[in-house]
């Protein structure tokens, strides 16, 4: 019971809680509907890019590219409203730009056996840039007014947007796949030992490269929520986002070495980021202050789990007390005296 209580994500949990607490009592205008609305706007994107990060960083891997392959599916999206193409046609094509995106990452982290940390990198320049190249430095607005209620109103009658509930949607298949599925089982013991998991017949490459297709797909998601709620396709669009998703998935208590975490636990610091920084917004903070609580939000997700880890081992194996004193004329013990005096367990005792 006591190991339920303190564990991670419960902690995580309480400490949303009590921030929209404050949030409530301590920051007017806070507790609107209106304003509940817009904090979980706020985050919609970020949600659907810790989702999408959540199973490859169990798997001990990463993708620091979502945010420009969000950029780029935003900006593929105006570059085809400009041209003429109707908004049905646009969603499947973007929706397969976000996938190509995915397999690309995936073919050179999984067939070419080259570090997911440094190709991302890469491809988080390479793609923006591509973005940049498909639209420009300008924007396009205008997109179809039917479409736009989909990313910016709320459920009749409720706070709840509509945004949001393609997230719990997104969250809720996430959560079964990752603990009530045999993928699931695969992506904790492809995190713990990744020859382990080959050698007991897991096929782990399609798994990677799954995982990275299906992170394409949800960042063209992302991105059409993204141009719709701000009627505009930009090629930066959500610079900078891939950082805020990393640190809730960590935050999250996900173990940036893979095989540990929880979607619960995700979407308890989600709630706990979005809260805090409504209250911050709300109280005028800046955006700068507001980017360095990001960072040690950042530290501390992966400082935690670490120092958490250190004081287990210490309990489980405290260390050997060291007599206090010795006389001045004892002799020190002699251990090759010692290695001949004794021979192995077995005959000592003999």
């Amino acid at each position: 019971m006591r190991d339920k209580i303190f564990r991670w994500e419960t902690i995580l949990l309480a400490l949303a809680v009590v921030v929209f607490v404050f949030g409530a009592t301590g920051t007017p205008g806070f507790a609107e509907p209106d304003n509940i609305s817009f904090l979980l706007l706020d985050y919609t994107e970020i949600a659907l890019l810790a989702l999408a990060l959540l199973p490859i960083i169990l798997t001990g891997e990463i993708d620091l590219s979502v945010a420009s392959v969000l950029g780029f599916c935003s900006a593929l999206t105006g570059a085809l409203w400009n041209a003429g193409v109707s908004f049905e046609t646009i969603v499947p094509l973007v929706l397969l730009a976000g996938a190509v995106l995915g397999s690309v990452n995936a073919g050179l982290i999984v067939k070419f056996g080259l570090p997911a940390l440094a190709v991302t990198i890469g491809t988080l320049g390479l793609y923006r840039g591509l973005a940049y190249v498909v639209l420009g430095d300008g924007a396009v607005t205008g997109f179809p007014e039917a479409y736009r209620p989909l990313a910016t109103e709320t459920v009749a009658g409720t706070f709840l947007p509509y945004a949001t509930v393609l997230v719990l949607v997104v969250g809720v298949i996430v959560a079964l796949v990752v603990h009530f599925t045999p993928v699931g089982r695969s992506l904790y013991a492809i995190g713990l030992g990744e020859q382990t998991a080959r050698f007991s017949g897991i096929r782990v490459d399609r798994i990677k490269i799954t995982l990275y297709i299906v992170s394409g797909l949800l960042c063209a998601v992302a991105s059409l929520v993204y141009t719709l709620r701000y009627n505009s396709a930009r090629a930066d669009n959500a610079n900078g986002l891939e950082l805020i998703a990393v640190a809730a998935v960590l935050l999250g208590g996900v173990s940036i070495f893979g095989g540990r975490g929880t979607v619960i636990g995700v979407a308890s610091a989600l709630l706990l980021m979005a809260g805090l920084r409504n209250v911050l917004f709300l109280n005028d903070v800046t955006n700068e202050i507001q980017n360095v609580i990001s960072g040690l939000l950042l530290i501390i997700s992966v400082l935690v789990p670490v120092v958490a880890g250190l004081l287990h081992r210490r309990r489980r194996h405290p260390v050997a007390a060291v007599p206090a004193t010795r006389a001045p004329d004892e002799p020190l013990p002699d251990p090759v005296g010692a290695s001949a005096t004794h021979g192995s367990p077995q005959e000592d005792q003999r």
